[in-house]
C-alpha cells in the first residue's frame, strides 16, 4: 500500500493535485464490479487531503480557456445538488439520497453543540446502513466526522469509491455549502475539510483530458 498525503489551499487546489499525482502515482486495474465493468481506473491505495481553505470561491475547478475542456462541474449544479445532500427528498428512479440519511442528523449535531458544548466525539454523520450493500451502488459517501476546535467547525469526509474528475469537485462543494450552513446555525466560523478515500480514481475514458490538464501530454 502506499497512502497519500495532499495538501491544498481550496477545493480547486486540490482537485488539480490529486490529478496530478494520480496520472504518474495512480494504481492502474481492471473494474472486476462495479461501475464501467470492465474497463480501467487508475486510483490510489489510499488518500488524504487536508484543504485549508475550502471555502475560497469559486469552488468548482480552474480550467483555462485554452486548453478548450469543459469544467468538469457545470456553473450552478453544486447549488443544485446541495438538497441531496441536506434533505430527504427522492426521486422515483433512486435508490437512496445522501440526504435520506443526513438530514436528521444535521440538525441533531447542530443541537449537539448548542446545547452541550463544543468538547464532544459524538457529532459524527454515518451515511448509509447494513442493507445498502446490496445494492447494485451503494454509497460512496460513507460519513461525515466532525469537530469544533479553534473555534472553527471542521469537516472529516470518507468516500469508500470516489469519481476524482467529477465527483470530487461537486461533492466537496455541495459539502463545503453544508459546512457554512451548518456553521453559521451553531454559531462558529468556517473550518476545514479533511477528506480520505480507499477508492479515488480516475477512469480510463477521462485520462486524456487530466494528462491535458496537467499539461503532462
Amino acid at each position: 500500500m502506499n497512502p497519500v498525503f495532499i495538501r491544498a489551499r481550496d477545493i480547486p487546489d486540490a482537485w488539480f493535485q490529486c490529478v496530478y499525482e494520480i496520472i504518474d502515482h495512480g494504481h492502474r486495474y481492471v473494474i472486476d464490479r462495479g461501475s464501467y465493468e470492465g474497463q480501467q481506473r487508475l486510483e490510489f491505495d489510499y488518500v488524504t487531503i487536508q484543504i485549508t481553505s475550502p471555502g475560497a470561491r469559486p469552488l468548482i475547478p480552474d480550467i483555462p480557456p485554452a486548453l478548450g475542456i469543459p469544467n468538469p462541474v457545470a456553473d450552478g449544479y453544486i447549488e443544485s445538488y446541495l438538497p441531496y445532500l441536506m434533505t430527504s427528498v427522492k426521486q422515483p428512479n433512486e435508490d437512496y439520497t445522501y440526504g435520506q440519511y443526513l438530514e436528521a442528523q444535521i440538525d441533531e449535531v447542530i443541537r449537539m453543540y448548542r446545547k452541550d458544548g463544543h468538547g464532544t466525539n459524538q457529532a459524527y454523520m454515518t451515511v448509509g446502513d447494513p442493507t445498502t450493500i446490496y445494492l447494485n451502488d451503494p454509497p460512496c459517501l460513507r460519513g461525515i466526522d466532525t469537530r469544533i476546535r479553534y473555534g472553527k467547525l471542521h469537516f472529516m469526509v470518507y468516500f469508500r469509491s470516489w469519481d476524482l474528475w467529477n465527483g470530487f469537485p461537486a461533492n466537496l462543494g455541495a459539502i463545503q455549502l453544508l459546512k457554512e450552513y451548518m456553521a453559521s446555525e451553531i454559531g462558529v466560523a468556517d473550518g476545514e475539510i479533511i477528506a480520505a478515500s480507499k477508492g479515488l480514481h480516475l477512469y480510463d475514458y477521462i485520462w486524456e483530458l487530466a494528462k491535458l490538464r496537467t499539461m503532462k501530454q
